[in-house]
């Protein structure tokens, strides 16, 4: 009597599994297939500005004050995102001889042209937390002596020109009403609401919620060992693009690095100390950009959609090459983190577009200010 219970029992758990497969199936296949229609070109390449976006980005300003706040250390005010730094280190960003002439604007405009740089490599969390938690890793790139005015009325960098980029090519907010949101809850801390906001299904974000977890990825075996990407959109001159920057192996010296001890709080650092100043080998890279093609889905507003390679594939410009030196001083760390990297460090033919970049603009000069004031810098 048992074994046949136990049987009926089974097949009925099975036929509930199977409904519940097909339903899922039927309902990935609806949303995709929404998905695609509704997410088609042509669309604009012009800016387009929300109504909310002003206010959006004053209540972003104050909830991550609170943030940098809750995660401050006993004698140092950290940063916002991207708080604990793997190092700063020197690099050269030289021009391609082969750069394409509709590329030829700004930095890049005069091929086999070496500039000077800092390169900073970090994790995106607020918190310095271990290297083996997933997490997001950063890379940005400040030119020295570029000549030209620039979009920022600060005369501290009135010389730079930066570049800001992540380890994924697409963020999990698509404009700036959605972070708003999105980062009031996780201040908070309820992570769950940044994406399931309220009981209506109608605003949840489960695409968003899937590239936040795509985002939090391993580490990898090292900072110089990842493709970085600018999310947003930018100008190269008349083109709106988007900036990469892949590692090169093939032009540097042949290297191994050894195996890591990942359970080390700080082996992304060690990884990074170990080929530069150890082992004495440089690290290169490609930069790369994409060229936008308003035929097809390639929004300027959206940082949650990916721009096709198929449609538009990347196009190197110029080579990076992280030189051996030594970087891992307290006065060089202390150096490092008082820089601030910011997109609208930029020369008119690099200006950032789209709501995510303007909210960038308003967001990093009121936290390093603010981080700068606290943390007695001038």
């Amino acid at each position: 009597m048992f074994s046949r219970l136990w049987l009926w029992l089974g097949r009925l758990i099975s036929r509930i599994v199977i409904v519940l497969v097909a339903l899922g199936l039927a309902g990935w296949a609806i949303g995709a297939l929404f998905f695609h229609f509704e997410h088609q070109g042509p669309v604009s390449a012009d800016e387009v500005i929300a109504p909310t976006e002003a206010a959006d980005t004053r209540a972003i300003i104050t909830d991550a004050i609170a943030v940098i706040e809750q995660h401050r250390d006993n004698t140092r005010v950290l940063r916002d995102a991207h708080a604990k730094a793997h190092g700063c280190v020197r690099a050269q960003v030289r021009v391609r001889d082969d750069i394409p002439s509709s590329l030829r604007h700004g930095v890049f405009s005069e091929p086999g042209r070496e500039w000077n740089a800092w390169m900073r490599l970090s994790n995106g969390n607020a918190y310095p937390q271990f290297d083996r938690i997933n997490d997001a890793r950063g890379m940005a790139i400040k030119l020295l002596d570029v000549p030209g005015d620039k979009l920022t009325r600060d005369p501290r960098h009135a010389s730079e020109q930066d570049f800001v980029m992540f380890n994924h090519p697409v963020f999990f907010v698509r404009d700036v009403a959605e972070y708003r949101s999105n980062f009031a809850a996780q201040a908070e801390g309820k992570k769950v609401l940044a994406f399931l906001p309220s009981l209506d299904p109608r605003s949840w974000e489960l695409r968003h919620l899937f590239i936040a977890l795509k985002t939090l990825s391993p580490a990898p075996q090292s900072p110089v060992a990842t493709v970085y990407s600018s999310v947003a959109p930018f100008k190269l001159g008349p083109h709106n693009i988007k900036y990469r920057v892949a590692p090169a192996p093939e032009q540097c010296p042949a290297y191994q690095l050894p195996e890591q001890n990942r359970d080390l709080p700080n082996f992304l650092r060690s990884a990074l100390y170990q080929q530069l100043s150890l082992d004495r080998v440089p690290a290169c890279f490609v930069l790369q950009v994409q060229q936008q093609n308003t035929e097809h889905y390639m929004p300027i507003e959206d940082t949650s959609i990916e721009w096709s390679e198929t449609v538009s594939a990347f196009e190197t410009i110029a080579d990076v090459q992280v030189m051996a030196q030594d970087f891992d001083s307290p006065g060089q760390n202390l150096d490092c983190d008082n820089l601030s990297f910011n997109p609208w460090h930029a020369l008119p033919e690099h200006r950032p577009i789209g709501g995510i970049n303007r909210l960038r603009k308003a967001v990093y000069e009121s936290i390093s200010a603010y981080r700068l004031e606290r943390n007695g810098v001038r």
